[in-house]
């Protein structure tokens, strides 16, 4: 065979195996086509977190985590002996305003005036008590081995128990000095004080009950039985199931359709079934989320976006954390 034949037929081998390529290039591309990106993303529920505006000790807890209540249902009950200590002051001093009261409009009799004097060495004894406490909390303060909140509230007792010696010292007074009209109106507004300050404690005294405020689920407990919380401690969470929706972080590349009032679908893998869900929210991340960066091929950075959907009709099961996928058309 001369050697142009066989050139030839080099060419012709290499030409076929060129073409043999293309051809299966061309056969996977239609046959396979482009995988559509997902967008994954998850449900999402409504919670609230129950907590007393007392500090106490947890003495009982009437739920469990994954239990349903119902608004208005006990769900834990604090012990707080020194609410049931202020609640017994303000009683006495509502008592002891009352009594003053009473005595300016009559006038005061020799017996009332002793009691007007014990009710004064009483808040009297009171406020040497507060003031020494507060003395002995400022020095452990001092040291570094209180915190100032609790300086703070010995302070506070101490300009209180203060207070109430003053008022205590001024009802003796007018009953030695006999009643004016002035002073029947002042011994009123002691009784119109004493009276708020009983209904201030009230309100401590029913935080000791912790109530749901809404239907929910019990969606976790912090504290133990027996166990102490501060002022504001989170005792448990509530899970509100009626409001529940899914958020998804979106490209703005894969925006498309995607729009506040606008509908798409999304597969819920757990069970296998697509629902229909609604948009209501739209934000971007800003600067600290997740950009793509496309500016080397000639184009644009890519912001990425939150975006929320309520399910337009409910799914019985549906459960916060469950994953949501959307298949990018």
């Amino acid at each position: 065979m001369s050697a142009k034949s066989q050139h030839k037929n080099i060419l012709l081998s290499v030409a076929g195996f060129a073409v043999a390529v293309a051809v299966v290039a061309l056969v996977g591309y239609f046959a396979l086509g482009r995988e559509p990106e997902l967008i994954q993303g998850q449900v999402e529920v409504t919670e609230y977190r129950v907590s007393s505006k007392v500090p106490g000790r947890i003495l009982e807890l009437r739920v469990t985590e994954g239990d349903h209540v119902r608004k208005g249902d006990t769900l834990a009950i604090i012990d707080a002996p020194d609410v049931q200590a202020k609640m017994t002051q303000a009683r006495s001093a509502e008592d002891a305003a009352a009594a003053m009261d009473e005595m300016a409009r009559r006038g005061a009799r020799a017996e009332q005036v002793r009691g007007a004097y014990q009710v004064m060495k009483q808040a009297e004894a009171g406020l040497e008590i507060a003031r020494k406490s507060y003395e002995r909390v400022q020095r452990l303060f001092d040291e570094g081995v209180m915190t100032e909140q609790k300086r703070d509230e010995a302070y506070a007792n101490y300009k209180a128990m203060q207070a109430q010696a003053e008022a205590a010292r001024s009802q003796y007074d007018m009953a030695k000095n006999g009643s004016r009209r002035e002073e029947k109106m002042a011994a009123a507004a002691q009784v119109n004080r004493a009276k708020g300050a009983v209904a201030e404690v009230n309100s401590y005294v029913s935080e000791t009950v912790q109530v749901a405020q809404m239907d929910g689920e019990v969606s976790e407990v912090y504290p133990k039985v027996g166990e102490l919380v501060g002022t504001g401690s989170p005792i448990m969470s509530v899970s509100v199931m009626d409001d529940i929706w899914g958020t998804f972080n979106v490209r703005e590349d894969q925006l498309g359709g995607l729009a506040v009032g606008s509908t798409f679908d999304a597969f819920v893998p757990a069970f296998g079934k697509t629902i229909r869900m609604k948009v209501y929210y739209m934000k971007d991340e800003g600067s600290y989320a997740v950009w793509r960066a496309t500016k080397a091929n000639g184009q644009f950075d890519l912001k990425t976006f939150e975006v929320k959907a309520r399910p337009v009709d409910r799914l019985e099961g549906l459960r916060p954390g469950m994953s949501l996928v959307i298949k990018e058309k």
